[in-house]
C-alpha cells in the first residue's frame, strides 16, 4: 500500500518536470539588436508572423517555426551621377546613408514579409535602388543654388522622400552625409568664385573708409590742435605790437607749411582711394565675367538637352514605325497565306468531287470509259456549238466590194459564196475532236472520204476543195 502512492507521486514528478523543461525548450528569447519572428499558424488572420523585440514568446512545436532579424545599420554609398536639376544642369551628388529593419510594430511586419532570410548585401542592395530613385526626384525639384547652399532644406526633402518608400519593406533612414556636390558645367565653381569676388570687394570697401574716417579724425584734431595754439598764442601776445607782427609771421610760415602737410595728406589720401576704386572694378569685372560664363553653360546646356531629348524622341518614333511596317508585313503575310491554304483546300474539295463524279459516272456506264466521256460530250455539245456559232457573231461587216462576171457554174453569187466560205472557215466539231486525240461518234456525223478527183471552178479561178 506504501509503494503505490510512492510511485504515483514520483511519476507525477517525472512528469511535472518534463513537461517544465519542455516548455522552457519551447520559450525563445529576444536579444536587443534582433527581432524574433514566429511564423506558422497561430498568429491571427490578419498577421502573416508575429514579431518581437525586446522580450520572448512561447513557440510551439510542429505548427510554428522561428527565426531573427538583425538590427545592426546598415550602410549604403550611393554616388549619384549625371542627376538632373530643376535648372536641367546635371549635377554629381555622393551620398551615404544609413538604414536599419524598423522596430515600430507596424513596420516590423512589413520587414518579415519582406526582409526576412535576406543577407545584408541583399537588403543593401534592394535600398540602394529605392536611394537612387527617390534622390533622382528630390534633385529634379531643387535648384543648383538650393543644392549648394540650403543643406538642411536638401536633407529634409531626402529624408520625407526617402523614409517613406524605405518604410514599405520594414527600414527606416537613420542618417544621410551628402559631401561634396559638383556640376559637369561648373556652374558651383562659378558660384563660389563670385561669392569670394563679392567678399574681397566688400572688405577692400570697409577698409577704405576706415582709411577715410581716421584721415579725416586727424586733420580735425590737426585744425582744433592748431585754433586752440592760435587761441592761446593771441592771448599771450596780446598787447604787444613787435611780438604780434613776429607771431603773425610765424603763424603764416607755420599755417604755410601746414597747408602743404594737409595738401600732402589729402593727394595720399585720393590715391587710396584710387587705388581701392580701381581693384573694387578689376573684382567686379571678375564677377560679371565669371556670371557671362555661368550664363553661356545654362543656355548651351538648355539648347543641348533639347536636341538630345528630341533626337531620342525621333529615334523612338522611328522604331516604333518600323515595328508596325513589321506587324502590318506580317499580318497581310498571313492573310495571303491563309487565303491561298483557304483556295487550295476549296480546290482540292471541287477536284475531289469531281473526281468521285467522274468514278460514278464510269461506275453506272458498266465500267467503259469511252461510253462515259460520251456522255460528258453530249451534255457539253450544245456549248460546243455556240462556241462555233460565238466565233463569227462579232464580226462586223460594214461593206463587201465583189468582182465578178455575175454569176458561176453553180448558180450562186459570188455574195453567197462569201458568206459560206465564212461559215466554212470555222473548225468542224470532227477536227476539233481530232485535235484532241479522240474521235466524234458515228451517231454524231461521219467525216465524208476525199474525192481525189477536184472540181474545177469556173472562168479558171483555180479548184475547190470538197468541205466537211
Amino acid at each position: 500500500m506504501l509503494q503505490d502512492p510512492l510511485t504515483l507521486i514520483i511519476v507525477s514528478a517525472i512528469l511535472v518536470v518534463a513537461i517544465v523543461a519542455f516548455l522552457a525548450n519551447r520559450y525563445r528569447k529576444c536579444p536587443a539588436d534582433k527581432i524574433l519572428v514566429i511564423y506558422g499558424s497561430g498568429n491571427g488572420a490578419k498577421k502573416s508572423a508575429n514579431c518581437v523585440h525586446g522580450g520572448g514568446a512561447f513557440v510551439w512545436p510542429v505548427i510554428q517555426d522561428y527565426a531573427y532579424m538583425s538590427l545592426t545599420p546598415i550602410g549604403i554609398d550611393a554616388n549619384l551621377t549625371n542627376a538632373l536639376s530643376r535648372q536641367n544642369i546635371r549635377v554629381d551628388v555622393p551620398c551615404r546613408f544609413t538604414v536599419g529593419i524598423s522596430t515600430d510594430p507596424e513596420y516590423m511586419n512589413a520587414a518579415a514579409e519582406r526582409l526576412l532570410g535576406q543577407t545584408a548585401n541583399q537588403i543593401q542592395e534592394m535600398a540602394r535602388d529605392i536611394l537612387f530613385g527617390q534622390l533622382r526626384l528630390v534633385i529634379a525639384t531643387m535648384s543648383i543654388e538650393e543644392l549648394n547652399s540650403d543643406r538642411d532644406k536638401f536633407l529634409e526633402a531626402i529624408t520625407a522622400n526617402v523614409e517613406v518608400e524605405l518604410k514599405k519593406i520594414g527600414l527606416k533612414l537613420i542618417n544621410v552625409n551628402v559631401t561634396d556636390i559638383k556640376d559637369e558645367s561648373g556652374y558651383i565653381e562659378a558660384l563660389g568664385q563670385e561669392a569670394a569676388a563679392k567678399a574681397i570687394n566688400e572688405a577692400k570697401v570697409r577698409v577704405a573708409e576706415q582709411e577715410k574716417i581716421g584721415e579725416i579724425g586727424k586733420a580735425e584734431a590737426i585744425r582744433e590742435t592748431r585754433i586752440r595754439t592760435a587761441a592761446a598764442n593771441a592771448e599771450a601776445v596780446k598787447g604787444e605790437n613787435e611780438a604780434k607782427i613776429n607771431i603773425a609771421n610765424s603763424d603764416a610760415v607755420r599755417r604755410e607749411n601746414e597747408a602743404e602737410a594737409l595738401r600732402r595728406a589729402t593727394a595720399a589720401e585720393n590715391v587710396a582711394q584710387a587705388h581701392a576704386l580701381e581693384e573694387s572694378y578689376a573684382a567686379e569685372q571678375k564677377a560679371e565675367e565669371a556670371r557671362a560664363s555661368r550664363e553661356r553653360a545654362t543656355q548651351q546646356a538648355n539648347i543641348i538637352v533639347k536636341q538630345e531629348i528630341e533626337k531620342k524622341r525621333l529615334v523612338i518614333e522611328a522604331e516604333a514605325a518600323a515595328e508596325q511596317k513589321r506587324v502590318n508585313a506580317k499580318g497581310e503575310a498571313d492573310a495571303i497565306y491563309a487565303k491561298m491554304e483557304a483556295e487550295a483546300k476549296g480546290l482540292f474539295q471541287i477536284l475531289t468531287k469531281q473526281a468521285e463524279g467522274y468514278d460514278k459516272m464510269i461506275q453506272a456506264a458498266g465500267g467503259d470509259a469511252t461510253k462515259a466521256y460520251t456522255l460528258l460530250l453530249l451534255e457539253k455539245l450544245p456549248e460546243l456549238v455556240k462556241t462555233q456559232v460565238e466565233a463569227i457573231k462579232g464580226i462586223n461587216i460594214d461593206k463587201v466590194t465583189v468582182w465578178d462576171n455575175g454569176g458561176n457554174a453553180d448558180g450562186k453569187g459570188s455574195t453567197a459564196n462569201f458568206l459560206s466560205g465564212l461559215m466554212k472557215s470555222v473548225p468542224p466539231l470532227s477536227e476539233l475532236f481530232e485535235q484532241a486525240g479522240m474521235s466524234l461518234p458515228e451517231y454524231l456525223g461521219k467525216k465524208k472520204d476525199d474525192d481525189p478527183t477536184p472540181t474545177p471552178s469556173p472562168e479558171g479561178e483555180g479548184s475547190e476543195l470538197p468541205l466537211e
